[in-house]
Order: C-alpha cells, then sequence, then structure tokens
C-alpha cells in the first residue's frame, strides 16, 4: 500500500512540475506575440523581489536559470518583431566564489551562453531604476528562477527586430 501511495505521489508531483514548465512557457510565448520595441523580459534569480508595479509581471518558473535564459533568447531571437538587448549586472564579475558557491561556474557558463550577443553592464540599482522607469509605460515580463546566486539576473530589453538605429539615424537625415 505504501509503494502505491508514494507512485501515486511521484506521479502527481511529476504533473505539477510539466504544468509549471508549460504555464511560464506559454506565458513567455503570450507575452513575447504582444511584446515589442522597449518592452523589457528579465530572467531573475531566486530571491529577485516581486515588484508592485501592474506592468509587472512575475512568474515563477521553478527552473534552471541558465535554461530559461537560453529558452528565452532561442523565442526572442526567433521571432521577427524583435531583437535582445541584453544588460547584465556590473557586480557580476566582482562576486568571489569564496562568498558565493558556484559564481565562477555560473558565470563562465553564462558568457558561454551569451557569447553571441553584446552584453551591457550596469550597477544592479541603475538597472533597477531603467525597470522602475520602462514600468511607467511599458510592460515587463520577469522570469523567476531556482538560482540562489547574487546578480545574477539577466534582463532583456527588446528592440526592434526589422529596424536598427543606424537605419533610424538615416531616416532622420533624410528628414532634415
Amino acid at each position: 500500500m505504501l509503494k502505491v501511495n508514494l507512485v501515486t505521489i511521484a506521479f502527481i508531483l511529476i504533473g505539477i512540475a510539466a504544468f509549471s514548465q508549460a504555464t511560464w512557457q506559454e506565458e513567455l510565448n503570450e507575452q513575447l506575440a504582444k511584446q515589442g520595441h522597449r518592452n523589457w523580459i528579465m530572467v531573475v534569480d531566486a530571491a529577485y523581489p516581486n515588484q508592485s508595479k501592474p506592468a509587472i509581471k512575475t512568474v515563477v518558473t521553478g527552473e534552471d536559470q541558465l535554461e530559461v535564459v537560453r529558452q528565452v533568447l532561442e523565442a526572442v531571437r526567433s521571432a521577427p518583431h524583435v531583437a535582445p538587448e541584453i544588460f547584465l549586472d556590473k557586480e557580476i564579475d566582482f562576486v568571489p566564489d569564496s562568498e558565493a558557491k558556484g559564481i565562477n561556474k555560473y558565470r563562465n557558463q553564462l558568457y558561454q551562453l551569451l557569447d553571441d550577443e553584446k552584453l551591457n553592464k550596469k550597477l544592479h540599482e541603475e538597472l533597477i531604476a531603467d525597470i522602475d522607469e520602462a514600468a511607467q509605460l511599458f510592460h515587463i515580463l520577469v522570469l523567476k528562477t531556482n538560482l540562489t546566486l547574487p546578480y545574477t539576473s539577466v534582463f532583456i530589453r527588446l528592440d526592434c527586430g526589422y529596424w536598427d538605429a543606424e537605419q533610424e539615424k538615416e531616416l532622420r537625415n533624410l528628414m532634415k
């Protein structure tokens, strides 16, 4: 009888985990279809606060942060209407492994994952201020992971996928 109960509990937990995974991925796809230039998608650690502004939606993924970053970048890169601008906390390069076990491994894996991207680094508080300001006009999706290392949030500001800064500059010159 105990064996049957344990198997039943295991199936229930697997079902909950599958539902949770589908939920955050479905939310990402739904939000990405709505989002565009100047919206943000953030992949954050477990201690990231649940912000109170209505334009900021937090979804708990319960998953590994690097895997969530990988899936988000894959989704953004495949969307024809947006392109990712990646921001990291400047502090990430200064956190010692002696104070946050595993940070060196995480940093190496993150930088390998983001190898094709131009990275922008700002102080964490400056990025939070950027998010706060953006939330005045634009929606922000926060995907909270199970990572417990400091200054590991990945901030993705969406840019236009079919019109870049150089094209905009040329257009403005033509308009003079």
